[in-house]
Formats: C-alpha cells, structure tokens, sequence
C-alpha cells in the first residue's frame, strides 16, 4: 500500500486521475479491454472531472461497474448513483459497456444475483474507492464482512453513513436517506487488480488515521486496503491531517 499527500484536492484528484488512466491503459495493451469500477459520492467528483480529461484512454475498449446503489430509489432521483455517473462519467466519454445497479428492481436479492454472474465472467483491472467517515469501503459498514464470498450483496446502512449521506447534501434529513442499498462486498474489491482510493477532506481525517495505520479489523473496514498488494491512497492535506507516522505496511509519500 502506497500513501501520498498533496497539498490541495485538484493536485491530489489529478495524479489519482492519471495512475487510474495509466492502469486501463495498460489493460487494454495486455488484453484487449480494461474492467474498471468507479466509486461516487462527493469526495470522487473532482477525480471524475481530471479522469474524463485524461488523454489516450480507448474507452470504448473499457467495461464499467459501479460500487453501490440504494435499494428503493429510481435512476432519475437527485442522490441516485447511476444518476451522478450517468451525468459526471458515462454521457462524457465513448464508455464501451456500463453495467449499472438498478436501485429499484422489485426483488434486491434477483438483482444482486444478475450482477454477481456478470462480474463473475470478468477480471477488474482496476477500482477508484473512496473511505467513508466511518472507515466503510462501499457500504460496507462496520463491523464489514472480510469474508463473504458474493461479489454483490443487501446491506444495512448504519446511522454514521446515513449521516454522512444526509450531511453531504444528497437527501433533505437522515430519515430521507435508505436504509438499505446493494453493495460490492470488501472481498470483491479487494480482488481488483489496482485500487485507486481518493480520500480528500478533513471530515475524513480520522478515518484515514484509523484505517491507515491502525489494525486490520471489520470496525474500520478500510483497513483491509493494507492487505492489496497494488493499492494507492491520495490524500489531500485535510484528510491527512491526523497522520503523523508512516502506516507501518506502506509507503508515505508527502508530494
């Protein structure tokens, strides 16, 4: 696991941009197509902004997946995360395929299933993440399951994730936000070949201390990035702010 720091979000969001570029690149080389899944929310709004930018991608050659979704919500509601991908991502470049979650299918569980055998036929060369103020990865909330075997699976939003969703400005209060959603568990994302997590603000820092130096444990899900052999974790100077030592199985690197 590899941590480096910039000094302000637009620096941060456009190396995270470039090494994301540089992964599908070199996947389309190898095999002929690049897998790769996109978080949302508001801390990757600026990496998608540098990605669309980024030159010589053959993203007609790319397949796209995406993390999470809440259960009971339509495509077209202002917090829907195929509406934010729709919007920042997939009507501004050639995707070639984009396999989306659909919130609103009749039966979570019927939909969980087509996407588990979708993914199952496929190999991801490279995942943007990003750390909730909970530590959560996707929304996997603490206390996350490391072992679930399902690509994608039903889970319970915790009140601290539903706060955050509320607090970011994604739904009018707490009691807006679903408490459910379809999510792509921690072993699903830990099988990505590269995984670009994008972490900026201070509202994250303790997060990032917690999870970045502390002791892999299903309380701060994240944690589970310094066991990735190819991980890389951007901060800018807020969400650093409580890191003080180098995480004891990774490398920092303050540009």
């Amino acid at each position: 696991m590899n941590i480096s720091v910039y000094q302000d979000t637009a620096q941060m969001a456009g190396v995270a941009a470039s090494k994301v570029s540089e992964s599908l690149r070199s996947a389309i080389e190898t095999r002929g197509r690049a897998v790769f899944v996109v978080a949302t929310g508001n801390s990757q709004i600026e990496f998608i902004e540098s990605l669309v930018s980024e030159p010589n991608i053959d993203w007609g050659s790319v397949a796209m997946l995406h993390l999470d979704e809440y259960i009971g919500i339509e495509a077209s509601h202002p917090a829907s995360f195929r509406r934010y991908l729709d919007e920042r991502l997939i009507r501004r470049v050639p995707m070639g395929e984009a396999h989306l979650i659909r919130g609103e299918a009749p039966d979570p569980q019927s939909e969980c299933d087509r996407l588990n055998e979708l993914i199952g036929a496929l190999d991801v060369d490279v995942a943007s993440i990003g750390i909730g103020e909970n530590g959560h990865l996707a929304f996997n909330d603490p206390p996350a399951d490391f072992e679930a075997e399902a690509p994608y699976a039903v889970v319970e939003l915790d009140a601290a994730c539903r706060a955050q969703q509320s607090g970011e400005g994604w739904f009018p209060s707490v009691d807006d936000v679903p408490r459910h959603a379809i999510s792509m568990s921690i072993r699903q994302i830990m099988k990505s070949r590269v995984l670009v997590c994008t972490v900026p603000d201070a509202r994250k820092a303790q997060a990032v201390r917690d999870c970045l130096t502390g002791d892999v444990s299903p309380m701060r899900p994240a944690s589970i990035l310094q066991e990735h052999d190819d991980a890389h974790i951007y901060l800018d100077s807020d969400s650093a702010g409580d890191l003080f030592v180098s995480n004891r199985k990774g490398e920092w690197e303050e540009e």
